[in-house]
Order: C-alpha cells, then sequence, then structure tokens
C-alpha cells in the first residue's frame, strides 16, 4: 500500500471515489497478488486459483455505500466471497487517473505521443513552507524536508529558498533556549528558509521540521498555494512524432489498443496534437479544444456530446474498458520494482469488460 500510494497518493482521488484498501488486514502477510481493471467473483476466483491473497484493482470494488452486505448483487457476491477466503482488495482509481506517471501517461505511450503533460493541472494541492533556522543547522533541517516530500518541482529535487535575516527574542524564565539566557532579550543571525510542499504531506513535513529543528519552540508559516500542480491533474495531451491523416489516427488507435470500433466525428485536417483522458473523459472535451488538440481519445460518450467540438477536433470514444487496459502494466511495474521476487505477481487473464461487439 505505502509503494502504490507513493506513486498514487490517497489525497489526490476525487470526492466522490472510494480508493485504497477495501478489505482486508493491511498487516497481513502478502503470499500473491493479482492484478486487474476490475474486481469481481470471477476474479477473485482467479486469484485464489493462483495462490494470491491480494487483488490490486483499478476500479473499486465498493463504489457506493454498502447498506448490507447478503450476497444479493454482484458487488455483495464479490465481497463475501473475498471475505470468506482472507483475500485482500485494493484499488487506486482517480489517484491514478491523476498523476502524471499514471493510466493516462500510459494510453498516450501506447499511441506513440511524444511531450506527454497533464492536459488540466489541479489548483489548491500544494503550500509553501516558511521556517526559521540558526545558520549552523540550516541544512541538517533542509534535508529532513526534504526526506519528507518537500522541495520538489517536477523532475528538480530539493529547491529551496533562504534568505539571511535576524532573530530577535527573549526567553520565559523557565525556557532552555538554543542560545541566549532565560528572561534575557537575545538577538542574532538566522536563515529563513522556503521550500515548495504537498499540501497532503503536511504532517509528515512538520514532524520533520520539529525532530530537526534546534529550537524548543519552532516558528513556522505554511501558506497553501493557487498555483497549479503540473503532475496532478485530468487527461494528457501530447504530440505524434509525425502528422498523421484522421483515417490513418483511427488506425492507430485500432492496432495500439486492439479495439475493433472507433466511434468518432468528422474532421478533416492532419492529427498532430492529441488529448486523451482514459475512462469517461467528456468532461475534458473542452479543455482538449483549448489545448490546440486536433484529436481527443476517451470513452464513454453520449449522443449529444459530439457536437460539442463543433467541428474543432475529432472525437473518438475508444470504450471504458479499451481506454484503460494498460493500467495492470503500471501496477506490476511498481510492485516488481519495489519487490522483484518477494511474492507472486499476476496480471488477471479473466475479462472483465461486459461490452461485446458484432460484426
Amino acid at each position: 500500500m505505502r509503494v502504490l500510494e507513493q506513486t498514487a497518493p490517497l489525497a489526490y482521488q476525487e470526492s466522490y471515489d472510494n480508493a485504497g484498501l477495501q478489505c482486508g488486514d493491511p498487516q497481513m502477510e502478502v503470499r500473491g497478488v493479482l492484478i486487474a481493471l476490475d474486481c469481481t467473483p470471477a476474479v477473485v476466483d482467479e486469484a485464489l486459483r493462483r495462490g494470491c491473497n491480494v487483488v490490486v484493482a483499478h476500479h473499486p470494488l465498493i463504489f457506493k455505500p454498502l447498506k448490507r452486505l447478503t450476497g444479493a448483487n454482484e458487488v455483495e457476491q464479490t465481497l463475501l466471497k473475498a471475505i470468506r477466503h482472507d483475500v485482500a482488495l485494493y484499488a487506486a482509481h482517480t489517484n491514478l487517473d491523476s498523476v502524471l506517471h499514471g493510466v493516462n501517461r500510459k494510453l498516450g505511450e501506447k499511441l506513440g505521443l511524444q511531450n506527454l503533460r497533464i492536459l488540466d493541472p489541479k489548483p489548491g494541492l500544494l503550500g509553501k513552507l516558511i521556517t526559521y533556522v540558526p545558520s549552523t543547522h540550516t541544512q541538517a533541517v533542509l534535508q529532513a524536508l526534504y526526506a519528507a516530500g518537500a522541495g520538489q518541482i517536477g523532475q528538480y529535487a530539493e529547491c529551496s529558498f533562504r534568505s539571511e535575516g535576524t532573530f530577535t527574542f527573549t526567553p520565559g524564565p523557565e525556557t532552555n533556549p538554543f542560545s541566549g539566557q532565560p528572561g534575557q532579550p537575545h538577538t542574532g543571525p538566522e536563515d529563513r528558509v522556503e521550500v515548495l510542499l504537498p499540501l497532503h504531506l503536511q504532517a509528515a513535513a512538520l514532524r520533520a521540521l520539529r525532530q530537526a529543528h534546534p529550537y524548543e519552540e519552532v516558528a513556522y508559516e505554511l501558506i497553501k498555494l493557487e498555483n497549479l500542480h503540473q503532475e496532478v491533474g485530468s487527461g494528457m495531451v501530447g504530440e505524434l512524432p509525425e502528422p498523421l491523416t484522421p483515417a490513418e489516427f483511427r488506425q492507430r488507435l485500432r492496432t495500439a489498443l486492439g479495439v475493433p470500433v472507433v466511434k468518432h466525428t468528422e474532421f478533416g485536417e492532419p492529427i498532430r496534437t492529441v488529448a486523451l483522458c482514459g475512462g469517461a473523459g467528456s468532461f475534458l472535451i473542452g479543455k482538449a479544444r483549448a489545448a490546440g488538440a486536433q484529436a481527443y481519445v476517451t470513452g464513454d460518450l453520449k449522443y449529444h456530446e459530439y457536437f460539442l467540438p463543433e467541428g474543432g477536433l475529432m472525437l473518438c470514444d475508444v470504450g471504458h474498458f479499451e481506454s484503460e487496459q494498460f493500467t495492470g502494466e503500471i501496477f506490476r511495474d511498481l510492485l516488481m520494482g519495489n519487490f522483484g521476487s518477494t511474492f507472486a505477481l499476476f496480471i488477471a487473464e479473466t475479462l472483465t469488460n461486459p461490452v461485446r461487439y458484432d460484426f
């Protein structure tokens, strides 16, 4: 869980979502992990056949609140089977959709897009932490903050700003000051240190600050920023290596995604810039146009939503499952990269896509 949430923090899931551990003991020993897009009774059966006691899925099994657990529907049946056989269920959903190296980047890579970036970055996820440190301890405090996740800006690590100043304080009679004497006014040099901080790491950063700081009373300021977080948000946009005609681009979709059908709108210009969103992405059509995309790839578009581009780009509906089918590779690479052969790891062979096509 810790490894998965370092890449896709639960704080980045949408308010309506229910990502995280859905059932199971977080302290139990992992014997094997089965990775799936959806969790169904057949997926739990496959986990049991393979000797796995953890299922990691993209879509949460428990999405709406359960009022009872009687096996009256497939969700309850799946949950009961998992509980009876001590199989833990974990989901990383919109939190994995929202990060730079998540679902949408994987889809963009499969399509051969370059210069991939977040289509609709989120504001309000960052803060600035400011503190005041004697210069002899500035580096130690900064290293503690970096280790807690502060000071990262895109691909640049250990970012900070410092300026020199002068402190003034009078320690109380029962204090044990780092410098100066109780009851005596004291003045000296001090560094003002500033770092950028993801707000969901606030508690860890403040804990690290207090542990590394030499003062009894640590002065700090935490300011919420409205800056866009360039590595967290909805959708993705990138460029094809070479422009393609609309027909050539749709053929690329069919080949790369293995889809038999692409529902699309008419468009007569070459395709170079492509926006995309795995799953249901109609809410980003306007953002795709604003980004200068000639094509927008997503799933689950409704009839009237096909009118929204007004000829400004080509909408391509490849299907919900089809647009997220490679998500298992993200889970696999994360877990293999961190645990290697510690436990068995499989991508499910059970097909959970409920949609079928007749020709």
